[in-house]
């Protein structure tokens, strides 16, 4: 399976990197991964909702360029939970319901504009905190390799 992860802006942070280089290296064992970053828009300290609707809205271009003929999950608080074991069963089914082109879309710092949003084909979500974009990718590559390891009966810390 390809396994494009979408996200709105970069990693600085070294301690980030290196945990998102050893998931992916523990992923392509698994998968296809490919991991697209986007460049984000500042934001000015105290902008308005329209400002920072017209941020979300040209950042949700730049992600939906990127989409293309991929079954879409987007990342959002309003998202579905699943435990480690159902997120691995629903893993199989993107395998049919992807058609081998899976997309997960991280917003940036003001989230998915709507039309994101509307182009997913389901939401997720981890938890009803907030996370930072950095974060949310080094948990979401964890999950994706403890689903594959739960599906193939290999051992997982629990």
């Amino acid at each position: 399976m390809n396994i494009n992860i979408v996200v709105v802006g970069s990693i600085k942070e070294k301690f980030f990197k290196d945990a998102i280089d050893e998931y992916s290296k523990r992923l392509s064992r698994y998968a296809r991964l490919n991991i697209i970053e986007l460049k984000d828009e500042k934001t000015p300290a105290n902008a308005s909702l329209l400002e920072e609707e017209k941020i979300k809205e040209i950042e949700a271009e730049r992600i939906l360029s990127k989409l293309s003929n991929s079954y879409v999950v987007a990342l959002a608080i309003d998202g579905k939970k699943y435990s480690s074991e159902d997120f691995s069963k629903r893993m199989e089914k993107y395998d049919i319901l992807s058609k081998g082109n899976l997309a997960f879309v991280i917003g940036g710092s003001l989230g998915l504009h709507k039309t994101v949003l509307e182009r997913a084909d389901e939401r997720l979500s981890f938890s009803e905190m907030t996370f930072p974009h950095q974060l949310m990718r080094v948990i979401l590559l964890e999950q994706i390799y403890r689903a594959y390891r739960i599906r193939n009966n290999e051992p997982y810390h629990k």
